[in-house]
């Protein structure tokens, strides 16, 4: 299980207030808190680090390559346009822990050290950001131009899920909704049972849907698919095999860049991805409840594809916390059935294959007024009702009942 310590950096001034400062990045992580507070600013470190640890466990790059804060800032923090969230004080800490690396900057230095953790599942990792849906409101998604790097590469894996999609695909919104794609016009449609539209004339929710939901399904799907044959992480002892061999062919005066690039990709076939990261802001984005319920037990079920996935999230909504409450439940229910029946019964209420482990589950509120950051609890593993979420409704019905005692005070 990969962590990561943040302090002074945007938003977020002390963090964490436990557990020194870290964060545990669990199998499913969730961020909730008002604009502004830090959420997706974590969500963004924990996308670019673990890229790093990726990149340097695969021997794509070596730990000096990284060590140059000019690096950091202006290439890996700038592809998701965070690059400015460092304090004027010089007092920026950013410390993350994987399975493979320790990646640590503070002071204006970046140091890196192998960590040791044994084996590391290496991973397929995608942010989905929170305007996503504007890739949706073009013609064709291969138009657009100029937009931001995380958006470019969504374009990129949305093409490629259209491209794997043997035909129309069930949506998980509202009953008997379709998407379907025209590789030859790279057009998208959304289909039921009397329309067909483009999905550049469909709803926001449709428009915010999709592009999450299809490239979710591809990734995790692609994942697993690579890893059927290669069920294990990789150990230190093959980790370590694989960079001698990289730095192998980066040495090699006789190869052009052409034969490089050709035994850097053969050499990359046989280090297969073994888990999926998915990090997704706002998956409720533009969704009614029942619709933001489908869609998270999707998220859910390609989460639980392979051990290694991740899925950390950031959000807005009451409802996503509530129906990970039924996920957790749920799991706790799964484990003590034994006959078909009752599983069937479950099943009609939380899909066996999205339900969550207590132990497997984290969410962290964030407090934009102090810059902190803390662990919501929960009862039994279940998370609490009393989170930022749930108090903004009790504040509305608490002011309701004002309202009504102010129109007594007018009928005497």
């Amino acid at each position: 299980m990969s962590r990561i310590k943040i302090k002074n950096f945007g938003p977020i001034k002390e963090g964490y207030q436990e557990y020194d400062g870290w964060l545990d990045v669990k199998k499913v992580t969730v961020f909730i808190g008002n604009q502004g507070s830090g959420k997706s600013v974590i969500a963004k470190l924990i996308s670019t680090f673990s890229w790093m640890e990726k990149a340097l466990t695969r021997g794509d790059y070596d730990s000096k390559y990284f060590e140059r804060k000019s690096k950091l800032k202006n290439q890996y923090l700038s592809y998701h346009r965070i690059e400015n969230y460092f304090s004027k004080h010089g007092d920026t800490i950013i410390d993350y822990r994987g399975d493979s690396f320790h990646i640590e900057y503070k002071n204006g230095n970046l140091k890196i050290n192998d960590a040791k953790n044994g084996a590391y599942p290496l991973p397929q990792i995608m942010y989905m950001p929170a305007d996503r849906n504007f890739i949706s409101n073009v013609r064709t998604p291969r138009a657009l131009k100029q937009i931001s790097p995380s958006l470019s590469e969504l374009v990129t894996e949305l093409i490629n899920a259209g491209s794997a999609m043997k035909g129309p695909m069930l949506l998980p919104i509202n009953d008997d909704v379709y998407v379907e794609y025209h590789k030859l016009n790279d057009i998208f449609y959304i289909k039921g049972n009397d329309y067909r539209i483009k999905l550049t004339e469909s709803s926001s929710g449709f428009q915010s849907l999709v592009p999450l939901y299809l490239v979710s399904w591809y990734l995790s799907n692609s994942v697993k698919k690579q890893s059927e044959n290669t069920k294990e992480p990789l150990s230190s002892e093959q980790r370590e095999r694989f960079r001698k061999r990289v730095q192998a062919i980066n040495d090699n005066p006789d190869l052009t860049d052409e034969l490089r690039r050709i035994a850097m990709s053969d050499l990359a076939k046989e280090f297969t991805k073994t888990a999926f990261v998915n990090i997704v802001e706002e998956p409720e984005q533009n969704l009614f409840p029942t619709s933001q319920r489908k869609m998270l037990n999707s998220l859910l079920e390609f989460n639980n594809m392979n051990e290694g996935n991740k899925l950390i999230m950031t959000t807005h909504s009451p409802y996503i916390i509530n129906y990970l409450s039924l996920a957790v439940k749920a799991y706790e229910l799964k484990s003590k059935m034994k006959i078909k029946e009752e599983k069937d019964k479950l099943n009609k209420i939380v899909p066996i294959s999205s339900t969550v482990s207590p132990k497997e589950l984290v969410i962290y509120e964030l407090d934009e007024s102090d810059g902190s950051i803390k662990m919501l609890g929960n009862f039994e593993g279940i998370p609490s009702d009393n989170n930022y979420l749930n108090q903004s409704i009790k504040i509305g019905n608490i002011d309701f009942d004002k309202l009504l005692g102010i129109e007594e005070d007018l009928c005497v």
